[in-house]
């Protein structure tokens, strides 16, 4: 079992209560699909400081990571981040990363605050 899947739980679970804090100190875990695990889970907190935590994961240098933290940012509607994703979504250098960004910088720039 990897170490991911050990923790699939408990990201689930911190995502559905709201706890930020701990999603934020499992996305600076060394391995990155924790990372990208935790970067979908933050999608699902729809509150500014969700976003704000997402902007350290949409510069991770595993794409994985990158990709998700787009779709997260686009999930939660964190318009701060527009911006990062859109430099994702048009200058990544990994075609996967560009595609979803792109699609989340789509939604990002359509959506009413």
């Amino acid at each position: 079992m990897s170490r991911v899947d050990s923790l699939r739980g408990k990201i689930t679970k911190y995502a559905a209560k709201g706890n930020l804090a701990k999603l934020v100190k499992l996305a600076e875990d060394q391995d990155p699909d924790v990372r990208a695990e935790v970067a979908l889970a933050m999608g699902k907190i729809n509150t500014y400081e969700s976003g704000m935590a997402l902007i350290p994961l949409l510069r991770d240098s595993v794409s994985m990571v990158r990709a998700n933290a787009s779709t997260a940012a686009a999930e939660c509607n964190a318009k701060h981040c527009e911006e990062y994703v859109k430099k994702l979504a048009f200058a990544d250098p990994d075609p996967l990363v560009r595609e979803t960004a792109k699609a989340a910088y789509d939604c990002l720039k359509t959506s009413v605050i």
